[in-house]
């Protein structure tokens, strides 16, 4: 008799241990992708037997995952700030991290007002349809400069009719002299030689490194960003927990007002903040 929902969520939870850090959500979730049914099924039907082919389809998905593909790109897709994203092996996979940066953003954005906000490196879209979704009287323009992501994007951008300029480009290459109320990053940050990035191998290298230290776009986009900005308008972006003091300096230097930085839920440095003066431009 083949195995019942119970057994194959039990192997398989300690076929991953090794390779994940949530293991039983992980089966969890797969289980009902091969099901084709939604989580809960396998908890009001424990003892339910899967036909060979759902059990067959489960297999493959368990031997893809502890082999560390992202279980967002087994699923294809990921939610983020309550919307589900279509995601794969053309984008990083939105991480709850991401959403302390659309938090911090959203305070700084005031709700009702027609606010140009701008996201470089969008990826998914994850971060620009977050704040259209949020501040729908914005304007939302995002930046990304490899077309396959700015695929993903636009197809996200549809599904969820959010209504967001989306530009192909480096940085703020596409921009010419256009200013914006908020500019909002989470660019690569990752040393390149960094020993993490051997569990991140599914993921595009491009979209994680910045050269020796994790700084070089970051670098780029705080120099870069007064010229884009409207006066009073801030830049918040993503980095590394040990990089806020670092970022908090480039901030500094660029002439940015009211430099900070928020930490995550467990007290890391993750996004670093600041505004240009009023009689800036």
């Amino acid at each position: 008799m083949t195995s019942t929902l119970a057994d194959l969520l039990t192997s398989a939870t300690t076929r991953l241990a090794p390779a994940s850090e949530s293991p039983r959500l992980d089966a969890e979730l797969l289980l009902a992708e091969a099901l084709g049914v939604p989580r809960s099924h396998l908890r009001a039907a424990p003892e339910a037997h899967p036909d060979d082919a759902a059990t067959a389809r489960f297999a493959a998905l368990l031997a893809r995952r502890a082999a560390g593909e992202p279980v967002a790109y087994l699923l294809g897709r990921r939610e983020f700030w309550s919307l589900e994203l279509e995601v794969g092996p053309a984008v990083l996979v939105p991480r709850p991290e991401t959403e302390l940066l659309v938090s911090e953003a959203l305070q700084r954005i005031p709700v009702g007002t027609a606010a140009r906000l701008l996201d470089l490196g969008t990826g998914s879209g994850a971060i620009a349809l977050a704040l259209k979704h949020e501040r729908p009287d914005a304007a939302v323009t995002a930046v990304e400069r490899s077309p396959a992501a700015l695929a993903v994007a636009r197809r996200n951008a549809h599904r969820l009719r959010l209504e967001v300029e989306l530009l192909e480009g480096d940085w703020f290459a596409p921009l010419g002299g256009r200013r914006f109320d908020a500019i909002v990053a989470n660019p690569p940050y990752v040393a390149r030689a960094d020993p993490h990035l051997a569990a991140l191998r599914h993921e595009p290298l491009a979209a994680l490194t910045a050269g020796a230290d994790g700084l070089d776009d970051l670098r780029r986009i705080v120099a870069a960003a007064p010229a884009h900005l409207a006066p009073g308008g801030w830049l918040l972006v993503e980095h590394g927990a040990d990089q806020g003091r670092s970022v908090r300096e480039l901030f500094a230097a660029a002439g940015f007002d009211r430099v900070g930085t928020a930490a995550d839920g467990a007290g890391r440095a993750r996004v670093g903040m600041g505004t240009m003066p009023p009689q800036h431009g």
